[in-house]
Formats: C-alpha cells, sequence, structure tokens
C-alpha cells in the first residue's frame, strides 16, 4: 500500500474519532463546552480549534458559519478569522484531495443528500473552475461539497489551492463578523 493512502487513511480515522469524541462532549453545539475543552491546552488552544476547523470541513457536521462564529467569540476578530482561515484552507485541500484519491464515492459521501447535479453540469460543460472560483468567493456556496467535487474534475491542486487562498478570506470574514455582530444583537435582545 502506497504511504499516501496510509496518511489519508489514518487521517481520516483520525478526524472521524475526534467527530464522535467532539459530539458526544457538545463541542460543536455549545461554546462553553468548547472552550472547556479547549483551556487546557494553553497556547495549543487555537491548534485545537484549527484541527476543528479541518474536520468540519472533511467531515461536515456543522454549517462552517457556527464554526467561524466560534472561532470568533473564543479568539476575538483578528485571532478568530486568521484560525478560521487556516482551519478552513487545510481543510478544503484535504477535501480536494481525498476525492482526488477516491473519486466519486467521496463527492457522494460528502453531499450526504445534497443535491449537486447543478454542479455536475458545470463539470460537463467545462465552465466548473469558473463557477467554483466565484462560488468559494461568495459566503453562501456549499464551499466543502465543491471542494470535494473539485478533486474529481481535471482541475489542477495548484490553481486550486490559489483559488481556496484567494477567494475565503471575504466568506470567512462575512460568517466570522456577521454572524458575531448577530450573534451579540440576539444577546441584548435576550438580556
Amino acid at each position: 500500500m502506497k504511504p499516501s493512502y496510509i496518511i489519508t487513511a489514518l487521517g481520516i480515522g483520525f478526524c472521524a474519532a475526534f467527530t464522535i469524541y467532539g459530539m458526544q462532549k457538545g463541542l460543536f453545539t455549545s461554546q462553553e463546552a468548547m472552550e472547556q475543552f479547549l483551556k487546557p491546552f494553553g497556547i495549543w488552544g487555537p491548534l485545537i480549534f484549527i484541527l476543528i476547523q479541518i474536520v468540519q470541513v472533511v467531515i461536515p457536521i456543522i454549517p462552517g458559519g457556527v464554526s467561524c462564529l466560534g472561532g470568533v467569540l473564543l479568539f476575538g476578530p483578528l485571532w478568530g478569522f486568521v484560525y478560521n482561515y487556516l482551519g478552513i484552507c487545510i481543510g478544503s485541500a484535504c477535501a480536494f484531495q481525498i476525492s482526488r484519491r477516491l473519486g466519486m464515492k467521496a463527492v457522494e459521501k460528502a453531499a450526504d443528500g445534497q443535491k449537486y447535479g447543478k454542479y455536475l453540469k458545470w463539470m460537463e460543460n467545462g465552465t466548473f473552475d469558473k463557477w467554483f472560483a466565484l462560488a468559494i468567493f461568495f459566503p453562501a456556496a456549499p464551499d466543502d461539497l465543491l471542494c470535494f467535487l473539485a478533486g474529481v474534475t481535471s482541475m489542477s491542486f495548484r490553481k486550486f489551492l490559489l483559488i481556496i487562498l484567494l477567494g475565503k478570506p471575504l466568506s470567512i470574514a462575512a460568517y466570522s463578523l456577521g454572524l458575531q455582530l448577530l450573534f451579540t444583537q440576539v444577546l441584548q435582545l435576550i438580556r
């Protein structure tokens, strides 16, 4: 077996184990649980959060906007954005590489019932790269699924990474800061 397959399998196994642990402990649904989980890690807390962001892209168990909000609430607007950006970009690259290796099986698993026929049409008519870049730029697109789909196209990893690195900042900032503003407003109404 090739070393890259072993590394991919170990990575998927680790992500799955952490996801199960996180769901049992409520890490993905409670800010307090997440804070308590990260506190003992001290300076390693940001790395753990980045790992969580990577996992949520590869195994989408919670909406990315929610975890982006968590980053900003836990680490503040600047560092929350930085950690969100790093985790989501690395996770996106992992999603691309997983589907590059596993093919449409990975895409179908990532879709988990989502309709993705219109994105397949982008692939069929040769416009996937253009629409992918545009969709990654805007916050409402199903980015994780699109990253898996990109892996089964002829798009080079270099081009994919360039699109992710340049397109993600705006959507992450919109999610992070927009949801923080909304969260703050809701808390003020409740009080």
